[in-house]
């Protein structure tokens, strides 16, 4: 089972949660990875380049991404990364509906040695040792929010009090979140 984090980040929140991904060497690659994709660094300078909601965050320390052509369906062409066997963080960027709330995004790594998912053995220590940096720095700066599972930024709180911008869940259905005091 992966290990995953639900949250709430503005764009400030964002831009301060990528300055501190730069102490890391972690390369940037989209969902679907077009053939002409040219990686970059996770830093606070290249929050812009960033792909629009769903990227991976690759622990280069742990080794490589391990990649494959999509050979069928309307991704034919492109690149998939194989999630189980790299050293992958996924990262979904939160993002304003139609509405104007703020949905939630989330993170998550597969490094348990599962039936399900095929793993064989355990992710590497170095990778398993960067995501629980990442994971503690979101629970350390990051407020609690009801319902629990979900972490709101300092910059998400603070909308939220002053020009009370709603905080949804993404999931289908999903309801308003409100952080803790």
């Amino acid at each position: 089972m992966a290990t995953q984090v639900q949250f709430f980040m503005s764009p400030d929140d964002e831009v301060a949660f990528f300055r501190h991904l730069e102490r890391f060497e972690l390369e940037v690659y989209p969902r679907r990875v077009p053939p002409d994709w040219e990686t970059f660094r996770a830093s606070q300078a290249n929050v812009p380049r960033l792909p629009e909601e769903d990227l991976y965050l690759v622990v280069l320390a742990a080794g490589p991404a391990i990649v494959d052509k999509v050979k069928r369906g309307p991704d034919k062409g492109f690149w998939r990364i194989d999630e189980v066997r790299s050293p992958v963080i996924f990262f979904e960027r939160c993002r304003l509906n139609e509405e104007g709330e703020l949905l939630s995004g989330q993170m998550w790594a597969e490094m348990d040695v599962t039936p399900q998912t095929g793993r064989k053995e355990a992710a590497a220590d170095i990778f398993m040792r960067t995501y629980r940096e990442v994971e503690e720095y979101l629970k350390k700066t990051f407020r609690k929010g009801d319902p629990k599972p979900f972490l709101v930024g300092p910059k998400a709180a603070r909308l939220y009090k002053e020009t009370r911008l709603v905080l949804r869940d993404s999931a289908h259905r999903g309801g308003t979140v409100v952080p803790y005091k």
